[in-house]
């Protein structure tokens, strides 16, 4: 299982572009913003919606001068926008140590985001010294709050045993929790505990159907392996095209594992056409990656050299197509290639597959902020 520290809230508003708005908000924006603070904040609060507002729209600096007055007087929201504002150096310069500050007391004043960032700082030893043992008892305090990310930070905390109990089963049970709440991380690994049987009964149906919601989200990793279930037949039916589907999926996204597995199944034609090139192309798009496979070089040996030339040319340009080259369809290969150059490369279709999946590792790495 990975180990990784999520922050949803304000964090996640900053990915979305600031809105090129110059009028003053409505009553309704208010309102709104006011339903969107109330949503995200777990702690008491006096009015914050015109700060946050501000925030919203990407006004920092207003935001920063509406949120201080009501920060100081103990506002736990206000402390926390100011927090993020510091944190991420959104409008001011990035300062650890005064994020840690605001996040503090946003944190003693029940505000149970900031408890969760705080934990992360701990953990990180940015702004302040690391304390992992600081770090756990304020992932604890934010789940037992309620905080979804909180809880999944716990369970593998569990998982490790050193900062927490060394319980899978208190583990399985705060996994369960935030999986249920659709954090996609927490759902591919309640669904690999489900199947290893790590803390719960075994149902490889049930964790095969959440490695599947992960996958739905976009978590890359889940791709790839409800992909592998789907082409042994784990947990869900044997469905090799839908597999191909999967690992197309994570190979576009970028990922080295996929764009190797992908291009394996494009070199034998299962579960998709045949086309060389197209596997060449993501062979060579891996091997950038440094993944190199000599299984699949067998597969390749055959190609001829024009379409090879192509393969590589495409990976040059990918994702945009080579200027003057046109998409065109799965060029026509001689039926003397139409199978494997080495049936004992071959994809399996029993038992394992040709590359297997990563396995989990015995004890999970430390919480990472994303």
């Amino acid at each position: 299982m990975r180990r990784l520290a999520l922050a949803f809230g304000l964090a996640a508003l900053l990915a979305a572009p600031a809105l090129a708005q110059s009028e003053p908000q409505s009553d309704t924006d208010e309102n709104e913003a006011e339903a969107i603070s109330s949503e995200i904040f777990g702690g008491p609060r006096l009015q914050v919606d015109q700060a946050f507002g501000a925030f919203q729209r990407g006004y920092f600096l207003t935001a920063l001068e509406l949120a201080l007055p009501r920060a100081e007087q103990g506002d736990a929201a206000a402390q926390t926008l100011i927090a993020e504002i510091f944190a991420k150096g959104l409008g001011v310069a990035e300062n650890p140590q005064r994020a840690a500050g605001w996040y503090q007391l946003a944190s003693k004043n029940g505000d149970r985001l900031a408890t969760f960032e705080l934990a992360t700082l701990y953990q990180d030893g940015v702004g302040v010294p690391r304390n992992r043992a600081r770090a756990a008892d304020l992932f604890k305090q934010a789940a037992d709050a309620g905080y979804i990310p909180a809880k999944y930070n716990l369970a593998l905390l569990h998982v490790e045993g050193i900062y927490a109990d060394p319980s899978l089963v208190t583990a399985a049970g705060l996994m369960k929790e935030a999986a249920d709440a659709e954090l996609p991380e927490a759902q591919y690994d309640y669904g690999t505990m489900l199947i290893e049987g790590a803390g719960i009964a075994p149902n490889p149906a049930e964790g095969a159907r959440y490695i599947g919601l992960a996958a739905d989200q976009g978590l890359i990793a889940a791709q790839i392996d409800y992909a592998t279930l789907l082409y042994l037949g784990q947990g869900v039916d044997k469905d090799v095209p839908e597999a191909a589907r999967w690992y197309a999926r994570a190979a576009e996204s970028g990922n080295a594992v996929a764009q190797n597995r992908y291009a394996k199944l494009l070199a034998v034609g299962e579960g998709v056409d045949l086309d060389l090139e197209q596997a060449a192309m993501w062979r060579a798009l891996a091997r950038r990656q440094g993944l190199t496979d000599p299984s699949l070089d067998r597969l390749l040996v055959s190609i001829p050299p024009e379409q090879l030339r192509g393969a590589e040319e495409r990976a040059r340009f990918w994702p945009s197509t080579p200027p003057g080259l046109d998409a065109k369809p799965p060029a026509e290969q001689p039926a003397t290639l139409s199978a494997p150059t080495d049936p004992d490369q071959k994809p399996a279709d029993s038992a394992e597959p040709s590359e297997p999946a990563p396995e989990p590792e015995e004890a999970a790495p430390e919480p990472q902020t994303p």
